[in-house]
């Protein structure tokens, strides 16, 4: 039997986001009690809670995320543990990740480098994700990564009941047309 595990932060009212982006508004639209059923309305950034990155977030005519193949969105997954800046140097030392989802444990401290960016490429990755709001500071791991229509999963959780443990990664984006980005229920099923 395989086990779930859910690697995704709740999506609430008032809710954190990345500075400048929009907040979170959810409102009632309707009650049972009202109107015989009950629904929210949902205002918020595309790139609010767990959520992925497609080319066009970064990328002037990159594709957005309606564009990007499915299978770009899960596959066998692989967690590396790195607090502080993530090097090309600990990239290599992960060993084989040619078509791995590659995430990255830094208990909230650690962001992507240009050269580990550029290494990710190299080894034929099939996705990045993190556990922090942002990959990157600068943005130009974003640049590199999504150049190579490489995905980016950002505001990820739980990766510590993954470390050392055979998974696959599932994280499917919103049919957004036109969309930068979307939230996602990223999960790993073991």
């Amino acid at each position: 039997m395989s086990v779930i595990v859910d690697l995704s932060v709740a999506i609430e009212d008032g809710m954190s986001v990345y500075p400048g982006d929009p907040e979170v508004k959810i409102r009632e639209w309707a009650s049972i009690g009202r109107d015989g059923y009950f629904m929210n309305t949902i205002s918020m950034g595309e790139h609010t809670g767990t959520h992925v990155d497609a080319p066009a977030h970064f990328v002037e005519g990159g594709k957005t995320v309606d564009e990007l193949p499915l299978e770009r969105f899960t596959g066998p997954g692989k967690v590396v543990r790195v607090e502080g800046p993530i090097t090309a140097e600990h990239v290599r030392e992960a060993g084989t990740l040619e078509g791995f989802i590659v995430l990255f444990l830094t208990n909230g401290r650690g962001f992507l480098t240009k050269e580990a960016a550029v290494e990710l490429v190299r080894m034929n990755v099939r996705a990045v994700g993190i556990d922090t709001p942002s990959i990157d500071r600068d943005g130009s791991a974003h640049r590199v990564l999504l150049s190579n229509d490489i995905p980016i999963f950002e505001n990820l959780t739980n990766l510590d009941a993954l470390l050392g443990r055979e998974f696959t990664f599932i994280a499917f984006p919103l049919r957004i047309k036109g969309g930068s980005g979307s939230p996602v229920r990223a999960v790993a099923v073991l």
